[in-house]
């Protein structure tokens, strides 16, 4: 049996082989086309981050409240709270500006949920962190700057 599946392989393949070399079937054909980036994790810059979550005309409010230290010892490992007293909450993302990719965290809430999340999150340096909440009103928003003493993102 061994010896069947051993020539239905080599055979498959190399028909492949002639079908490449001949220009039958070109790489481009075969290899799905690159699409643009829109992860909003591999976004390398703030206003990147902001365009791919829809987070540019955030609204500031006092409703969305972020409990962070003023001075993280280490950049590692920075513990941070976000709470909103809005209804209807549906998403919190948490972004830090200076950071190598800036979108930290994402949480999706179910209906009913109490609109807080508690994480720890990687900080390079001293940055403002932003963070977003998602209603059905629109996205609002709420900014401290954390000062970080050993940076935890390489640094």
């Amino acid at each position: 049996m061994k010896r069947r599946r051993f020539l239905s392989h080599t055979l498959a393949l190399s028909a492949t082989g002639v079908a490449l070399s001949s220009g039958l079937v070109s790489p481009s054909l075969v290899f799905a086309a690159e699409e643009p980036a829109t992860n909003p994790f591999a976004a390398k810059t703030l206003d990147e981050v902001l365009k791919m979550i829809n987070a540019v005309d955030a609204k500031p409010s006092t409703d969305v409240q972020i409990k962070a230290p003023e001075i993280a010892e280490n950049g590692a490992v920075v513990p941070l709270t976000v709470s909103s007293s809005m209804e209807g909450v549906t998403g919190i993302s948490i972004v830090v500006a200076n950071n190598p990719t800036p979108l930290a965290a994402t949480f999706t809430l179910p209906e009913g949920t109490k609109a807080e999340v508690s994480t720890r999150i990687k900080m390079a340096k001293t940055s403002e962190v932003m963070a977003l909440v998602q209603t059905k009103e629109g996205l609002f928003s709420a900014k401290q700057e954390i000062k970080v003493t050993i940076g935890g993102c390489g640094g």
